[in-house]
């Protein structure tokens, strides 16, 4: 089980994670090794834009929502270089960035699932 997955099973769980992502396919958004803080999401209310952990097709991202199909009830996950993902359903939406580096997401604590 990769770190992400192992992050995404406490978020579905139902808590709120702080850790160290890797890699630059957020950059600027997130940079390699910089705190984020996940809390669980509700997927219902999720715009584009905003920074979630999915999973998608078998592998879980800390990605960004480019579009959301709210009648099929799916999210569109792309990273912030331009390359999608793909589609994934509301339940494997795991969680939403709340902070970065203690930085506030605008509008993310209202996308929670307790929010």
């Amino acid at each position: 089980m990769g770190a992400l997955n192992a992050v995404a099973a406490r978020v579905a769980a139902g808590a709120t994670v702080e850790f160290r992502p890797t890699g630059t396919s957020m950059v600027p958004l997130i940079r390699s090794r910089q705190l984020v803080a996940v809390a669980p999401a509700d997927p219902t209310r999720l715009r584009p834009g905003d920074i979630v952990l999915a999973k998608v097709a078998g592998t879980v991202y800390l990605h960004l929502v480019s579009s959301v199909a709210p009648a099929r009830k799916r999210v569109q996950i792309s990273n912030n270089r331009g390359r999608v993902n793909g589609w994934t359903s509301h339940d494997r939406v795991y969680g939403i960035c709340l902070a970065v580096d203690g930085v506030p997401r605008p509008g993310a604590a209202d996308r929670t699932r307790t929010g």
